[in-house]
């Protein structure tokens, strides 16, 4: 007959108990810390191609005030989704036609009141300030009756603005899933690389002032950063 193994003392379970649990404990904090690092430097960190982007959102930022306070320049500026959505003649667009250019993206719906109220300032930033460096591109995400907004944009005199549309909302999911978009209207500023420099979650005077400066501000930063004297 076998001999069976001595009974272990309590004390003895008990101490080795304590000693595998600190190892498993230890082990979930460097395993922990590990992860919160990767995640947090990605988080914290420019994209590599907006890495010039940086020094426009800085110059920028000083300038998110009055009627453009709610703006939030971006820290660690990122690379946009390609967004993709219509003009008025049906035909594919997407963030990147754009590249070049300094872009205000707006996303609007006839349904959200505050998008309604700011549509003619955002036309008027468009007159004063649109042209080869900077482009108003609203983006409307009615998603029934595709004529009613080009109805409405009609009757209030909305001239300026070119039109587009995501019927099916795509482009407000896809900003959604990266952190961009929690309500209507969402308006985010682009610099020529497709990065972001700024957003807003709601609406603005954008023909005010304050969001002029702001614009301007981004214009010529970049202007400035692709001039060949810079």
């Amino acid at each position: 007959m076998t001999d069976s193994p001595p009974p272990q003392s309590s004390h003895t379970t008990s101490r080795r108990s304590i000693v595998a649990l600190a190892i498993v404990a230890i082990a979930a904090i460097v395993v922990g810390g590990g992860i919160y690092g990767y995640l947090g430097g990605t988080r914290n960190s420019a994209d590599t191609a907006c890495a010039s982007t940086v020094a426009v959102a800085r110059r920028v930022a000083p300038l998110a005030r009055g009627e453009v306070a709610a703006v939030v320049v971006a820290d660690a500026p990122r690379q946009l989704p390609t967004l993709t959505f219509s003009d008025a003649a049906g035909q594919s667009k997407s963030l990147a036609d754009w590249r070049g250019k300094t872009v205000l993206l707006n996303l609007w719906a006839t349904w959200c009141v505050p998008c309604r109220r700011e549509m003619p300032a955002l036309d008027a930033l468009q007159r004063e300030l649109g042209g080869e460096n900077f482009q108003v591109v609203a983006v409307n995400i009615d998603t029934r009756d595709p004529d009613k907004p080009k109805r409405w944009l009609a009757e209030t005199g909305v001239k300026n603005l070119s039109y587009y549309a995501d019927p099916s909302a795509k482009t407000f999911q896809e900003l959604k899933a990266i952190g961009k978009a929690f309500g209507m209207p969402t308006t985010l500023l682009v610099d020529t690389n497709g990065c972001e420099i700024a957003a807003l979650a709601g609406p603005a005077e954008w023909a005010s002032p304050d969001a002029l400066a702001l614009v301007k501000a981004a214009i010529g930063a970049v202007a400035g950063r692709e001039s060949p004297q810079s």
